[in-house]
């Protein structure tokens, strides 16, 4: 009887179990990608300080603090165990605060910040349920309810701002690059230097598409995103700016300006919003630089990064049908 006991539990203790390949395992969890995110996000959160001074740290500050506890007095309330600490709602407070410019009320960041969590985020079943960008979805819902308090930019302190010859005291009348070719006035526009470096108006976190590739660098050298994405993003949207037949002086200004940079490494590679498979991101990518092109050329808008990327958000469940691979030796 001793003998068949210890035999029964050799077995048990040998017990293995059969799965479909394949069989990855990877030391990287939530909370380590999300802590890869915020550590490319720094070079951009510093420069929107320096660039816009106390304004940036504040909004940003009360951004990550009104996501997170959103996250968790919902998820109290709901009686789910408490998430906070996957320091997602930090990545998605973070973003928010990027989306806004400094002159952003206080209120309006808390309001966009709640609306992103409780609504895109946690009403859908938390992380990794979510069907569009939390962010970008705050964003758009932002613009649409309080279009003016969205687009009063104002240059970097201290600093030229986007219209020639205007001071820092003008800064807030002054457009953005991308508003500036909406309109024609193509003389009026910065210097592509100063607009690489950050050194014009506009929201917190896109001024400074360098600050934006430090982060984006990153991001690609740890693995966390996908190349695929980015790199067909800016591409698809180029030869569609031909297409439409933009002069080719103002595409580097069109790729420069605005939330290309942010969006591309930081939106459209979220993982619970984007296709599974490669064929399936290239699809994607190449689908948002089609729709960023076409938005900023013929609606009414001068941007059109957000709106793209939530439209493929959308489309996404169909392209992982579509692009669906057949499992190693399953049957047709």
């Amino acid at each position: 009887m001793e003998t068949k006991m210890r035999n029964a539990d050799s077995l048990k203790a040998n017990e293995s179990y059969v799965s479909l390949a394949p069989h990855i395992r990877s030391k990287d969890g939530v909370q380590r990608i999300m802590l890869d995110v915020i550590i490319a996000l720094l070079p951009a959160f510093i420069g929107s300080i320096y660039f816009f001074g106390a304004s940036a740290f504040i909004l940003t500050a009360v951004c990550v603090l009104s996501c997170v506890a959103s996250e968790f007095i919902f998820q109290k309330l709901m009686k789910k165990e408490s998430q906070i600490w996957d320091l997602s709602a930090v990545v998605t407070g973070m973003l928010i605060a990027f989306n806004l410019p400094s002159t952003a009320p206080i209120w309006m960041a808390v309001f966009g910040s709640a609306f992103a969590i409780i609504v895109v985020k946690e009403c859908f079943g938390g992380i990794g349920c979510n069907f569009m960008n939390p962010a970008l979805s705050a964003r758009i819902v932002l613009m649409a309810s309080w279009a003016r308090k969205m687009t009063d930019y104002i240059g970097p302190d201290g600093a030229s701002t986007a219209t020639s010859g205007a001071s820092a005291v003008d800064a807030v009348s002054s457009g953005t690059p991308l508003q500036m070719i909406s309109k024609g006035a193509y003389d009026a526009l910065p210097t592509l230097k100063d607009m690489f470096i950050g050194n014009i108006g506009g929201v917190l976190g896109e001024t400074s598409a360098l600050l934006i590739l430090i982060g984006g660098i990153y991001l690609l050298v740890r693995k966390v995103i996908n190349w695929r994405i980015p790199a067909f993003y800016f591409l698809s949207m180029v030869v569609m700016l031909f297409v439409l037949r933009i002069p080719a002086n103002i595409i580097p200004y069109e790729i420069l300006g605005g939330g290309l940079f942010l969006g591309a490494f930081f939106m459209a590679t979220d993982y619970s919003t984007t296709p599974m498979n490669n064929k399936g991101k290239i699809i994607f990518a190449i689908g948002c630089g089609i729709l960023t092109a076409l938005i900023r050329v013929k609606a009414s808008l001068p941007e059109g990064v957000s709106y793209s990327i939530c439209l493929m958000n959308v489309a996404t469940p169909l392209i992982d049908k579509l692009t669906k691979t057949q499992a190693y030796g399953e049957a047709k």
